[in-house]
């Protein structure tokens, strides 16, 4: 029987010990926006991410043709925005056929081109209404 309670209490704890991320979303001109709001963003990139959740020219910047779903994935150690410019490592990909496909290809690309530190993370989800 402890066999059976010890590996129930570890993902118990694992999934205590791993904090949720706060998610706002937003309905804006038939997309629906999903910011998540990781710990590592600065008040800067929260910002952004917010204006893009609220802005139809700023959407149109991720998903120009509309429809498509869309990601944009952050590596934590370097954001996505430094001294007002675009961090190279941070990866937005659109128009794809589905959610899962434009989370896993800005990760691919994220990762690939990060300098190192923790996995990137997905901050922005793109979907049509």
């Amino acid at each position: 029987m402890l066999r059976t309670i010890m590996p129930a209490l570890a993902l118990v704890w694992v999934a205590t010990a791993v904090p949720a991320q706060e998610v706002e979303r937003f309905a804006l001109q038939g997309a629906s926006v999903t910011v998540i709001l990781h710990p590592f963003l600065t008040e800067e990139e929260t910002a952004t991410l917010r204006v893009i959740g609220q802005s139809t020219d700023a959407l149109a910047l991720f998903v120009p043709e509309g429809g498509r779903f869309a990601a944009l994935a952050v590596a934590p150690a370097e954001g996505f925005i430094r001294d007002g410019m675009p961090v190279d490592s941070a990866v937005a990909i659109g128009d794809l056929p589905d959610l899962e496909q434009a989370r896993t290809a800005a990760l691919d690309e994220c990762n690939a081109a990060r300098n190192g530190g923790d996995d990137c993370q997905i901050v922005l989800e793109i979907s049509p209404e």
